[in-house]
């Protein structure tokens, strides 16, 4: 594998998971992380690379079945101090398509959940929705600049902890946001991109995506009630995540990920996306419930 300079060389480094035994992995942890708790983005794309190597890897079939969706569950909060075994199950083995599934754990317990679904490719009807008119990434302020309108402090923390993605603000429905709402209150965009060319790897660059998908997505659901994450007074945290993966992706080319909130309540906030290519290409859908809690 070639060398991918820092900082994307840890995002590479702990995607490389430590093959324990037959279907048993283990994956480390970013060496200067303070977060309290696993990022959820990093424990998905651990957990589908583990279920990747059970069908793709030298202990899989022997043939070429891609990813097309994954769902999973967060149950417990991760341990950033230790590393995660990853357990897989697989529970299916067909012709065109092959599902796993994920047991990540901790300290003895499950922290977390994943089910994949693979298949072998094959031709199909195809259309998809068109991307919608947004300005260019090269014309869209960093989302740490951004931040930094509201705290010097929060545009500090996302420079120092999620430097191996470049990611900038396309707009909200935030007053002065610059998107309207028309009927849908909770609406925001952003491009994304690993922030160094990453190695000519389709199960890296998949697992990449996954890793971004869960980092702004619930945020959209805060939009209309004038709040961030990582506020005092808000606890928020992914519950379940989905992705459906349509087409091919370089995860080092800017994405666009518009994303729309339909509701929150009880405490959660649910958010859907399209992911798109910079060309207009739809790569992969979206969806997530997170909690939303205003405590005082």
């Amino acid at each position: 594998m070639r060398v991918v300079p820092t900082p994307v060389s840890q995002l590479v480094d702990i995607l490389d998971l430590e093959r324990l035994d037959l279907d048993l992995y283990r994956g480390a942890q970013p060496p200067h992380s303070t977060l309290q708790r696993v990022f959820g983005g990093q424990v998905a794309a651990q957990a589908l690379i583990a279920a990747i190597r059970s069908v793709d890897g030298p202990d899989g079939l022997g043939e070429t079945h891609q990813p097309h969706s994954l769902h999973s569950y967060f149950l417990r909060g991760g341990d950033t101090a230790v590393p995660i075994i990853y357990d897989v199950e697989r529970i299916r083995d067909g012709r065109s398509f092959s599902t796993r599934r994920v047991s990540a754990r901790q300290h003895g317990r499950a922290i977390f959940y994943l089910t994949a679904s693979f298949q072998r490719p094959e031709r199909g009807l195809e259309h998809q929705d068109a991307m919608p008119e947004v300005s260019a990434a090269a014309d869209c302020p960093d989302l740490a600049e951004v931040l930094g309108t509201v705290s010097a402090r929060a545009a500090e923390d996302w420079r120092r902890e999620w430097s191996t993605l470049d990611v900038h603000y396309a707009g909200d429905t935030r007053d002065g946001g610059g998107m309207e709402p028309h009927g849908r209150p909770a609406r925001a965009r952003m491009w994304f991109r690993a922030s160094d060319e990453l190695p000519d790897d389709d199960a890296l660059h998949t697992a990449v995506l996954t890793y971004a998908s869960d980092l702004t997505l619930l945020g959209s659901s805060l939009v209309p009630h004038g709040v961030l994450i990582g506020q005092p007074g808000l606890q928020a945290a992914s519950l379940d995540h989905a992705i459906w993966f349509h087409r091919p992706v370089r995860a080092d080319r800017w994405l666009l990920y518009d994303q729309v909130s339909p509701s929150a309540s009880g405490g959660r906030g649910f958010a859907h996306a399209r992911i798109f290519a910079a060309d207009g290409t739809l790569v992969a859908s979206v969806a997530q419930e997170g909690l939303i809690r205003v405590r005082g």
